[in-house]
């Protein structure tokens, strides 16, 4: 099952390890991203930086959404992570049953225009596009940085900027 699934543009980093990891309680992190499962030495940097008794499996886009699709995968309880709003909309599309759709850091690398939710949560407008399909996917989808924060719910943001 997944438990959560979180677009991060950090993927995995010490408040994936060490915060949201031990919240969820998950048995692995499935990270979805096309160029980091085409870069080996950032495959391994993103599996240390796990704590031990986490499965850290790297796929494109498309393979998560075969690997999450497969029965044995809702055997376990899995945290997803993507880069983008709009892979995270591609999974969601494909994918049924994700307890939780997390916007929690993105739009920090990106030099393109942006519009500010949070000061976690910057988008595009290419984005907030993707976001507006998320949201009638998930309709719960959450702006949170930290489980201990408040959820945000993403429809009240698009519905605040007349989006």
């Amino acid at each position: 099952m997944i438990k959560v699934m979180r677009v991060d543009e950090r993927l995995v980093h010490g408040q994936i390890a060490m915060v949201w990891s031990k919240e969820i309680s998950i048995d692995g992190i499935v990270v979805a991203n096309d160029d980091t499962a085409a870069n080996p030495t950032q495959q391994m940097a993103l599996k240390m930086a796990v704590p031990s008794g986490i499965k850290v499996i790297v796929k494109t886009v498309a393979g998560a959404i075969d690997l999450l699709n497969d029965p044995r995968a809702s055997k376990m309880k899995l945290f997803v992570l993507v880069r983008t709003v709009s892979d995270a909309e591609a999974v969601a599309e494909k994918v049924s049953g994700i307890e939780y759709v997390n916007l929690g850091n993105v739009g920090k690398a990106s030099t393109d225009p942006k519009t500010t939710l949070t000061q976690f949560v910057m988008l595009t407008d290419p984005e907030i596009e993707s976001l507006k399909q998320l949201v009638k996917l998930y309709p719960d989808t959450a702006l949170q940085n930290l489980p201990t924060d408040k959820k945000e719910k993403a429809t009240d943001f698009i519905s605040k900027l007349n989006l």
